[in-house]
């Protein structure tokens, strides 16, 4: 009997270990994407426009099921926290943040978000988090110090006006980093009292309500005609990306895997964003910042790699 729920859960576990993934690797692509996006929309319409694709998108998934029992006022708190911190201060910070750095640059510092979901998940959601999750945690840090290294040497050769503006623009790259850590703490409460489709569909209607105002006036001052059709196909693809694709990847994974865990695949979001920023935006990547991501990577497979555990537990 025990062998046998063994071989089921060891599928289970590594289709949420793939769902993590992907969630992250779509959410580094279109967050380096918002750089040519920035540059053509102003940031409270370019996040305003991308909570109304999502909306018209997961119409249907804002039905309530039957079996779903009434939310707990803790739990509506929790979920409008799960929107402002995740959706809307997340969207701010992060557009706003690349705009006025390097991709590259914010692969950098989204590195760190792996320790800051494991210290989160220790603190509020009191998971015990094993070695294994703090070395792959450590082999963040490790890459995160190789990429400043990198950063370092690059930035040198900046004017100080440039320095200054890149500077603001990781600041608000760092503060988006607490915003997602966040978002994965608390989806891990969620996910026990909503269904994934659900938790999007909220959170991203929330998200919606927040932004109309700022959305609003920016559009009332904006000339529409002036945007290329690129641009509105890469709109399309962000709001789907950034309000559907993700969410619903990222809490389905949730719903079976640790939060302290499930960080460590944060790792995959600076790797991809990273890359996009070279493969598609033209930025270049140094030996130092591809030996950087091998450790990162490295730490997540420190954690995907099942342990000599019994088969009846699983060691966190």
């Amino acid at each position: 009997m025990t062998s046998n729920s063994s071989q089921h859960t060891a599928p289970n576990r590594l289709l949420a270990y793939a769902c993590l993934a992907l969630s992250m690797s779509l959410v580094g692509a279109y967050v380096a994407l918002t750089k040519p996006l920035a540059l053509a929309l102003p940031v409270f319409l370019l996040a305003w426009l991308r909570f109304g694709i999502g909306a018209v998108a997961m119409l249907r998934w804002l039905k309530k099921p039957a079996e779903e029992a009434p939310l707990a006022p803790r739990m509506k708190l929790l979920v409008f926290l799960e929107s402002f911190l995740g959706n809307f201060l997340f969207s701010i910070c992060m557009i706003t943040g690349v705009s006025m750095t390097s991709a590259v640059s914010a692969g950098v510092i989204m590195s760190v978000i792996p320790a800051v979901v494991a210290l989160l998940s220790w603190i509020f959601l009191r998971e015990r988090i094993g070695v294994r999750v703090w070395l792959a945690v450590a082999c963040g840090a490790l890459g995160i110090g190789l990429l400043s290294l990198a950063k370092h040497n690059v930035a040198s050769g900046l004017d100080s006006g440039a320095a200054q503006q890149a500077w603001l623009g990781n600041l608000l790259v760092f503060a988006a980093v607490v915003c997602e850590a966040s978002y994965a703490v608390i989806g891990k409460k969620l996910t026990a009292v909503l269904s994934p489709k659900r938790i999007s569909a909220i959170i991203n209607l929330w998200g919606l309500v927040l932004m109309t105002p700022l959305g609003l006036y920016a559009a009332w001052h904006f000339e529409f005609a002036s945007v290329g059709a690129g641009i509105w196909l890469l709109l399309l693809f962000y709001g789907l990306a950034a309000s559907v694709w993700t969410v619903w990847l990222w809490m389905t994974g949730l719903k079976s895997i640790p939060a302290a865990r499930a960080g460590v695949f944060t790792v995959m979001l600076p790797v991809s964003a990273a890359l996009t920023g070279v493969l598609v935006l033209g930025e270049s990547l140094t030996p130092i910042q591809m030996a950087a991501f091998a450790v990162a990577l490295a730490g997540m497979l420190l954690v995907t790699i099942p342990g000599r555990s019994s088969p009846s537990t699983v060691a966190y």
